[in-house]
């Protein structure tokens, strides 16, 4: 019987042969307003060193009229180690474009490499959610280093944190988030537990208090015989508690002149069945992170999806660390306007901000 990435393979595959032709490769920039925050402009609160060398990749919790922002911070060049901070905006001096940092932002570090699947590149590219009993939680990226017949090897795992808080409904009192557990997933069919490389994934709802619908990116294996891997977005059923994903299903097809396709935010819900979450394409020409829009249902499964609506202009989103990159990885609606809340080419943190009308206008 073949294995279980061998079966997610082949499906993966016939997917794409099936579905590829959704969009087109055309990119519409919809996001007018356009706002800065440099590593400079953040101050670090908890830790003897208070300037990070790079803040990116942040999510994003809105409660009442406070943004919350979960950037990726680096302190060192040369392993890239990262860590999970967090600050709080006034969502409506964003939604006017007047972000005026007068003062540096207080932001404390709130997830940090503690386990040894973590060495790698530490915890990486959070998506912040809020769990059935209030508290924070946070899907992000760990570094899974072991040795696999005298090797050392590196893989990406989708990883789980949790956290209780004292806020409220409209607020989050982040100078006093405590840590209750951290882990990462296996896929799971019953019979077979397999660690993917995966990332990139986001909680569309949950069915009860300890599972969830996912949007999640499991690489698996090309079923040919050169190799490589299919890089496409997945749903799944996340068991909370026992760290599984179980009835994998691919949603999200790359196009044929793309490397891969990921999820980049969080899911917002729209109306009952309707979840609004960001997505990202890496282009074969360019290497250019581009990204989208996509409409599922409670089920994770797509019913409408953008051409690319958000891409990096000019030097300031262009120029860093990985070059040509806007990548999430929060998304937020607050009154009539969409905020995706995204890291500039790896060093620095960018604020994008449409009307939802248009936003929703890109979809079909």
């Amino acid at each position: 019987m073949p294995s279980l990435p061998e079966r997610l393979a082949k499906e993966a595959q016939a997917f794409l042969e099936e579905r590829r032709g959704l969009r087109r490769n055309v990119t519409t920039d919809v996001f007018e307003t356009r706002l800065y925050i440099r590593p400079d402009d953040l101050r670090v609160v908890n830790y003897l060193r208070s300037k990070p060398l790079a803040a990116f990749n942040p999510g994003a919790l809105l409660k009442g009229s406070t943004l919350y922002v979960f950037p990726r911070l680096v302190f060192d060049y040369y392993c890239y180690c990262s860590s999970v901070g967090v600050f709080a905006l006034d969502v409506e001096r964003v939604v006017e474009g007047r972000l005026a940092l007068e003062e540096p932002l207080e932001t404390r570090i709130v997830l940090w490499p503690q386990e040894p699947w973590e060495f790698g590149h530490g915890c990486e590219d959070a998506r912040a959610f809020e769990g059935p009993d209030g508290g924070l939680g946070l899907l992000y990226t760990g570094s899974k280093h072991y040795t696999q017949d005298g090797q050392l090897v590196k893989k990406s795992v989708l990883a789980l944190a949790e956290f209780d808080e004292g806020g409220g409904e409209a607020e989050l009192n982040f100078r006093a988030l405590r840590l209750k557990r951290r882990g990462f997933f296996s896929a799971c069919d019953g019979h077979e537990r397999w660690v993917p490389d995966n990332k990139d994934s986001a909680v569309v709802r949950f069915l009860d208090a300890r599972r969830a619908v996912l949007l999640t990116r499991p690489d698996v294996p090309r079923p040919t015989p050169d190799g490589g891997k299919l890089q496409l977005g997945w749903r799944a059923e996340a068991d909370l508690q026992g760290l599984t994903l179980s009835k994998l299903e691919p949603v999200l097809p790359f196009e044929p002149w793309e490397l891969k396709v990921g999820w980049s935010t969080n899911a917002v819900p729209l109306r009952d069945d309707e979840y609004l979450v960001g997505w990202h394409g890496v282009l074969r020409d360019d290497l250019s992170y581009r990204n989208g829009l996509a409409l599922v249902d409670a089920e994770g499964r797509l019913k409408a999806i953008s051409d690319y609506v958000l891409a990096p202009r000019g030097l300031n989103e262009g120029y860093g660390d990985r070059p040509l990159v806007i990548f999430g990885c929060g998304l937020v609606l607050f009154e009539d306007f969409l905020i995706w809340v995204g890291g500039l080419s790896d060093y620095a943190l960018g604020l994008f901000v449409v009307k939802r009308e248009r936003a929703l206008g890109t979809l079909r």
